[in-house]
């Protein structure tokens, strides 16, 4: 997803103030679904932990993401103090809500609610975009073909909100394929062309902001999990440790992103020259993995702090280590995408945690859990150590 070069003919917008613009009260309101949105995928795949489970909820959080995702690019570009754009989020934030409601029941007997809060929330951002930009604007027209290209989802994700199970499943790839694949073909629609990333324009400082806050979200749902399911248990030593041993591997989550990854990337992408294509590159796409690994340990997390004494399965090795690993692709990902190579600290804290998969059978799933932490500190501690004795 892009937005256009500032326009200020529109009482709507943003108006440039050659200050760094920062995320608005009703933004910060604005996620607050959200969070309820990725508790609820959490607790999808921590219901079912299967193949099958695991890429419903994978495609449900792709979902979540783009209707996030097209906000956070709206509100990079309109005013949310403007009364009329306030209304229209709040108008989102509540179709989004009812999405997060369904997601449970997505593809089940909520699947009309969810494709019809979804479709609600694309189509009605969307429309607004159009209406609030003056008709002779020259970027009234990429307002146009955004439009369009959400009607055509629309109709895709309507149609299988209402269809069989089977075929449902079918057209609602279909419309996700059409949604992730539209800003990458420039929102290309028949009369009307397509725009190029480099017409594109963001707020640097305020777009990075929005996705560190969204990361904060995910961070802050696993921390509500690891809390809620050690309150539903009578504490012992076994399970307190591993409550904290949580804890500790969503704070070194917290800590490498947040100690250097995002105001750097920050810094890189206020001085890209095609600012556009990186946002959209390295934010909208590439975060997907990292949203996702932390979802994934907070479902981990559960089960290590249920079961702390216990062998883990196949299936719970898997979640155990998968998440961190997930977490740390996507990082190195963004980084390759931004700066154009990895971490090889990282590589290796990778590597680490993939060479702990054969001690699954020795050790209990607290004992493979610290040992996950171990490695997540040890590359946190190493590169805070790296970028102090780089400071002068």
């Amino acid at each position: 997803m892009g937005m256009v070069r500032r326009v200020s003919s529109s009482r709507h917008f943003r108006q440039k103030t050659g200050e760094e613009q920062r995320a608005t009260w009703l933004e910060l309101f604005f996620d607050l679904v959200f969070v309820f949105a990725v508790t609820q995928l959490s607790h999808l795949l921590l219901h079912h932990l299967t193949l099958h489970g695991a890429l419903q909820t994978l495609f449900l959080l792709l979902v979540v993401w783009w209707a996030w995702i097209y906000t956070t690019w709206m509100t990079n570009w309109f005013d949310p103090e403007s009364v009329l754009v306030r209304l229209v989020l709040l108008a989102v934030m509540a179709s989004s809500l009812l999405m997060a409601v369904a997601i449970p029941e997505a593809f089940g007997r909520l699947a009309p609610l969810f494709a019809c809060s979804y479709v609600l929330l694309q189509v009605v951002r969307n429309a607004f975009n159009v209406y609030a930009t003056p008709a002779g604007n020259p970027f009234y027209v990429i307002f146009l073909r955004i439009l369009a290209w959400s009607l055509v989802s629309g109709a895709l994700w309507m149609a299988g909100g209402f269809a069989p199970s089977g075929a449902r499943t079918w057209l609602w790839i279909a419309a996700l394929a059409v949604d992730y694949l539209a800003p990458t073909v420039g929102y290309w629609t028949p009369r009307l062309g397509r725009s190029g990333t480099t017409e594109w324009e963001i707020e640097a400082a305020h777009f990075a902001e929005r996705f560190q806050l969204f990361i904060i979200i995910a961070l802050g749902e696993s921390i509500v999990v690891t809390g809620a399911t050690a309150s539903s248990l009578v504490l012992d030593f076994a399970n307190g440790t591993a409550l904290m041993v949580a804890f500790g591997t969503s704070a070194a989550l917290w800590w490498l992103y947040f100690d250097e990854v995002g105001w750097r990337a920050q810094r890189f992408l206020s001085q890209s020259h095609d600012s556009g294509r990186l946002a959209r590159d390295a934010y909208t796409y590439l975060h997907i993995p990292i949203v996702a690994g932390i979802i994934v340990v907070a479902v981990g997390d559960e089960l290590v702090i249920a079961h702390p004494g216990a062998h883990p399965s196949g299936v719970e090795l898997a979640v155990i280590l998968g998440g961190p690993v997930l977490y740390l692709v996507g990082h190195t990902l963004f980084r390759l995408r931004m700066i154009h190579n990895v971490s090889r600290k990282r590589v290796v804290a990778t590597a680490a945690l993939l060479a702990l998969a054969p001690l699954g059978d020795t050790l209990t799933s607290l004992g493979l859990a610290a040992c996950v932490l171990a490695i997540l500190a040890v590359l946190a501690g190493s590169e805070t150590r790296h970028r102090l004795l780089a400071t002068p």
